[in-house]
């Protein structure tokens, strides 16, 4: 994995990771697995807290969460009765071959080490399963979602997920490209709550954390769109790459 520091950053704030993250499309989540007989036995790598598992259970399919961190392992557990994560990395997952109709990634694919994580998902998928990458990318097209991205860093590890991912090597069929768009109310408080959970705040020095959250609270007393409103929507887009195991 990538990134080490950040990537294994998220444990520390885990239950708020899992109170303000957005959550993804009902639409998104069956593009990901169209073409496949329902249910279906789904890996959910790289699983967080649960958020693209329980969108999974709530479509009647079958989820095996694999996460690195115990301290998200932990909040997926508390929030998600009944399922328990494996403990296990994109590089290294403890299921036997050919274990899963599909694996996928919600918000994670950009930390892996990609050639061996490449190899790992098409030895746990069977012949014919399905790989399929989700990001929920803010939608910068919007004036102060822009600036927010700014001000917090947000020029995540993800980047353009459409230009610098959708190869999976050549145990995979071309990946084909959906987006599917959707928003998520909050308020500001529940903005700069979200953004305590990515991973340049949490990494950052307390000095920085500090400007940031000045810089924040500037934008919602100043910028035009958003000042003086109990609540704002956030809009995003939402990206799913998905390819067949050849």
């Amino acid at each position: 994995m990538t990134h080490p520091t950040q990537a294994l950053s998220f444990g520390a704030a885990a239950a708020d990771y899992d109170r303000f993250r957005p959550r993804y499309p009902e639409a998104a989540v069956r593009w990901a697995l169209d073409g496949l007989d329902a249910p279906v036995r789904v890996v959910d790598l790289g699983a967080g807290t649960g958020i693209l598992s329980r969108a999974l259970l709530a479509l009647g399919h079958e989820v095996v969460p694999v996460e690195p961190d115990p301290g998200m392992r932990a909040q997926l557990a508390a929030a998600t009765p009944g399922v328990t994560a494996l403990a296990g990395s994109a590089e290294s997952v403890p299921l036997p071959d050919g274990a899963a109709d599909a694996v996928l990634v919600g918000q994670a694919y950009h930390w892996f080490d990609r050639e061996p994580t490449h190899r790992e998902i098409a030895r746990v998928l069977r012949p014919g399963g399905v790989f399929a990458p989700i990001w929920n990318t803010r939608d910068e097209r919007v004036a102060w979602v822009a600036e927010l991205s700014r001000i917090a860093h947000l020029d995540d590890n993800a980047g353009d997920v459409t230009e610098r991912y959708g190869e999976f090597g050549p145990a995979f069929e071309a990946a084909e490209l959906g987006e599917f768009g959707h928003a998520t109310v909050l308020t500001p408080d529940e903005v700069v709550g979200m953004l305590h959970t990515r991973s340049y705040w949490l990494t950052a020095s307390r000095q920085e954390q500090d400007r940031i959250d000045r810089e924040l609270w500037d934008l919602f007393a100043t910028q035009p769109d958003v000042a003086g409103r109990a609540t704002v929507e956030l809009p995003y887009r939402t990206v799913v790459f998905r390819a067949r195991r050849r």
